[in-house]
């Protein structure tokens, strides 16, 4: 691994923060990992970076993994679209005001959190499920998309992975379960909840700015922005039946629910998040189709253009999230991940192992875009010095599982970030601008807890 490997996610943060442009920034740098891996395969760097590149997304998008997560993406935009055009999220809204549990905007922002962590199974599923939930009632209090999508995005990762019983347990599990240690994995996992700081530290901010309705740096000119506007953002069609929104949105959760037990054999963790979000988008995507054909508001023909209306208007994300998934894929076999774990140098004083194992995890997932694949790479590194200097294991993967959800809440070039931005309507790089000054108070603390605890662990 050489230095050079880190130029390709470094050129893409450049372009973004630069240019406001995440497509070009993607496609840039994945032309660059390209042209890195080609001249170290020798040949005519130039054309086999051209070829590369298109086979490189050819690859990604016919991984069955990665193509229910594109389908997904298209599909949740027909069920969005029949969601607002049906009437059913002013009526939801009116019905949630009337039964007195939106009354204010603490009552919302609680409510947005709740439902994001009561839906703990799969984060995509958390963040789409919060955000169609809250849209309405962030409109209709005057408050910013941005604030919706900090307040999904901030919620799903960490409740993920600070619950377990999900995909996201089953996944660390699986890393773990590789090695012989004195505790068993299992007792090790649940061990690093209590030292999951950067998550815990997540969540209570999101709270502090729920409860005190106090919004700060980008987040605070979001708001004052919106509150000088004379109108709500999106009114949407008139307010119809509240079942063309929640029988659809029920669908969803418990077919969710359902589908994670049935690919996982009856056994929730061992579920499929990715098979699981797409059937249930699909069956929910059907119900609300099947409801508004029932009800005569649309006839079919109608349907299908508002459908396929609803799928175009995220194009530019599902491209988002292709690139991203590509680039990610690009970087893995240029080595960028491993580079960056590598500068955990193995004369770092003991106190410091544990808070660089934290950052290093933050800057992979930084400049990769992905929390599991740093998770893929930190933990066979972790567990040795854990092996070999008897450090606290569960304190050890704290810190792994910190700096990558940490590193994913910053990164411009994460797919969970462009998600949390489609599910709150939200520009994509606003929401990362927004975002940033939370994340980067939560890191800094999580980064002092780190090192605290290895002082009197270790």
């Amino acid at each position: 691994m050489s230095w050079y490997s880190i130029l390709p996610p470094l050129i893409a943060i450049a372009v973004v923060f630069w240019r406001k442009e995440v497509i070009v920034a993607l496609i840039l740098a994945l032309i660059s990992s390209e042209f890195l891996l080609a001249l170290n395969g020798g040949g005519n760097a130039l054309f086999s970076t051209f070829i590369n590149s298109i086979e490189r997304i050819v690859s990604v998008a016919t991984s069955p993994g990665n193509s229910r997560i594109l389908l997904f993406s298209i599909v949740i935009g027909a069920l969005l679209a029949y969601i607002r055009e049906s009437g059913g999220v002013g009526a939801t809204v009116n019905k949630l005001l009337n039964i007195g549990v939106a009354k204010n905007k603490r009552q919302v922002g609680l409510l947005t959190m709740f439902t994001g962590m009561a839906v703990f199974i799969e984060s995509n599923m958390s963040v789409l499920t919060s955000g169609i939930v809250s849209r309405g009632l962030f409109d209709k209090f005057k408050m910013s998309r941005a604030r919706l999508a900090y307040i999904i995005d901030s919620t799903s990762a960490p409740v993920c992975i600070l619950i377990l019983l999900n995909g996201w347990g089953a996944y660390v599990l699986g890393l773990l379960s590789n090695y012989e240690l004195e505790q068993s994995a299992v007792s090790i996992l649940w061990g690093s909840v209590a030292f999951n700081f950067y998550a815990i530290i997540a969540l209570l901010i999101v709270f502090y700015t729920i409860v005190f309705d106090k919004v700060h740096g980008p987040m605070k000119v979001a708001e004052h922005a919106l509150a000088k506007q004379d109108q709500e953002i999106d009114k949407g069609p008139a307010a119809s039946k509240a079942r063309f929104m929640l029988v659809p949105l029920a669908t969803l959760i418990i077919s969710m629910l359902g589908f994670m037990l049935w690919t996982g054999g009856g056994e929730l963790a061992q579920g499929s998040g990715s098979k699981s979000v797409l059937y249930a988008t699909v069956l929910a995507t059907a119900v609300a189709y099947l409801l508004l054909l029932k009800a005569r508001h649309f006839t079919h023909q109608q349907l299908v253009d508002v459908g396929f209306k609803g799928m175009g208007e995220l194009l530019p994300l599902v491209s988002i999230v292709l690139l991203s998934l590509t680039l990610g894929a690009s970087l893995k076999e240029l080595g960028t991940g491993v580079f960056v774990a590598s500068l955990v140098g193995d004369y770092l004083p003991v106190y410091f192992i544990v808070p660089v194992l934290f950052l290093t995890g933050a800057v992979m997932s930084f400049t990769t875009g992905t929390s599991w694949g740093t998770f893929a790479i930190l933990i066979p590194i972790g567990v040795p010095l854990i092996q070999t200097l008897g450090l606290p294991p569960s304190l050890v993967v704290g810190a792994i599982l910190s700096g990558g959800i940490f590193g994913d809440h910053c990164s411009p070039i994460s797919d969970t970030s462009a998600v949390s931005a489609l599910a709150s309507g939200c520009d994509l790089l606003t929401h990362i601008k927004t975002q940033l000054p939370y994340a980067m108070v939560g890191g800094v603390l999580a980064l002092i807890s780190f090192f605290v605890a290895s002082i009197v662990m270790i």
